[in-house]
């Protein structure tokens, strides 16, 4: 079993209970409205092929934005733990460390697990890997998780990222949700746009700056900066 893939999920499955409640792999959040981690998962899908130069009515000569693929691949993967989890709890096919050892045995987690590249995949690859996650999710059979997993740690590598970069993406994402929460996201108060950039960017400035940053420490960092843009404001 792999530790962080293990930890990934218990952070996902603590954020959830605190927003959704505890009862939320139910399908229902603490405020009775219903949860749809599969639309989730192709909503976000579609905002990854926004980092692309797709429409040919327009400038196509316009670089990828592979760091907004790479966050967008990591609200990807809440959404998708959060439905693995889901799942397993409705099926009885177990708890979080079953889902980690299920993950260790699918293969392109174990390429993902050896690489230490940082490549990206070419355009039309990456696109059509996306489109692969987008039909597993929109499947009127269900989903079928191991080919939704397998799918999504393809893209995972294609996406310039590997295991410990992935990590630490959604450790920091899953920091910054938690500060969202506490500054006002839900009555919409909360501004998401720091000096022009969005607080996902900033925030994986911050984490890439300091490799020896805690989760603590950058739930602070990310304080200093948002009371700094308030009183500005």
């Amino acid at each position: 079993m792999n530790s962080k893939i293990l930890l990934m999920l218990q952070l996902q499955n603590q954020l959830n209970n605190a927003t959704n409640g505890e009862d939320w792999t139910k399908g229902i959040t603490k405020n009775n409205k219903e949860i749809n981690w599969r639309r989730c998962i192709y909503m976000e899908s579609a905002e990854m092929v926004d980092s692309f130069p797709w429409k040919h009515w327009k400038n196509i000569e316009v670089a990828p934005d592979w760091d907004n693929l790479q966050i967008e691949v990591v609200d990807v993967w809440h959404f998708i733990m959060s439905l693995a989890i889901e799942q397993y709890t409705q099926n009885m096919r177990g708890g979080i460390e079953d889902i980690a050892l299920n993950i260790s045995e699918i293969p392109s987690f174990k390429s993902l697990e050896n690489s230490l590249e940082h490549s990206f995949g070419d355009q039309k690859s990456v696109l059509a890997k996306v489109e692969d996650i987008m039909r597993t999710v929109l499947a009127k059979e269900g989903v079928d998780l191991d080919t939704l997993l397998d799918d999504f740690f393809a893209l995972v590598l294609m996406s310039g990222l590997n295991l410990e970069t992935l990590y630490r993406l959604y450790v920091g994402k899953n920091i910054l949700n938690q500060f969202r929460q506490d500054h006002g996201y839900k009555d919409g108060s909360y501004i998401k746009v720091w000096d022009g950039k969005e607080d996902n960017v900033v925030m994986k400035r911050i984490w890439e700056e300091n490799d020896e940053l805690t989760p603590e420490k950058l739930y602070r960092e990310l304080t200093k900066h948002y009371l700094a843009l308030t009183k500005s404001v």
